[in-house]
């Protein structure tokens, strides 16, 4: 039993032969959260992450009683690089046209923007970055990044891109044909500041900037 609960026998005997503290029996129930939340994410949840996961779900707990407990029970982050998926072009939303067709060059400013979602590996786990550049000096104007791939992420980097250049009607908004791009909240934000939407070709990795 001391093998399959990783614990010491010493420690084990110690616990048996007096009565757990009302913290000791609250370590023991959060200890199980963290073990499955820990299996559920793919061990990539560093403590920090793993007390935003806990407190999502009404768990009160403090982010140094996370880390206290992960350590001392060997929970620890599995350092991987496998590919992660952030594109998900299986949905029912309208695809615009492909306006671009190839051609990511623009001879000024706020002609031409495009949107992409990417990952990356950090202390604390995966995190997905969405960026805005405008193609005519391939700068980035707007960015959101976060520890999941929600609808939003996109959306807060596109604000950010509109609150700093303030584009006038009939820029061309390119992206790939993902669900967030293709969301009725995303499409609604680029009408309302007279984006004209632009989507590249299924399958096709050369049709992004």
């Amino acid at each position: 039993m001391c093998k399959v609960l990783r614990v010491s026998e010493s420690g084990y005997y110690a616990w048996a032969s007096r009565p757990a503290s009302q913290r000791q029996r609250d370590d023991m129930v959060f200890l199980a959260h963290i073990r499955a939340e820990h299996v559920r994410n793919y061990r990539a949840y560093g403590r920090k992450r793993m007390t935003d996961e806990l407190r999502d779900q009404g768990i009160v707990i403090g982010e140094r009683r996370v880390g206290r407990l992960m350590r001392e029970n060997d929970i620890r982050i599995l350092r991987t690089h496998k590919f992660k998926r952030t594109t998900n072009s299986n949905h029912s939303h309208n695809i615009a046209p492909n306006l671009l067709d190839g051609d990511f060059q623009a001879t000024g400013p706020n002609q031409k923007w495009a949107g992409d979602i990417s990952y990356l590996w950090t202390a604390e786990g995966w995190l997905y970055l969405a960026v805005i550049i405008d193609l005519f000096s391939r700068r980035v104007i707007g960015w959101a990044v976060s520890d999941r791939l929600k609808r939003d992420l996109p959306i807060e980097a596109l604000k950010r891109a509109i609150a700093l250049r303030q584009p006038p009607p009939g820029v061309i908004h390119h992206s790939d044909r993902g669900s967030q791009y293709c969301s009725n909240d995303y499409r609604k934000l680029l009408k309302a500041h007279g984006f004209l939407a632009s989507m590249s070709g299924k399958g096709n990795c050369y049709d992004t900037p």
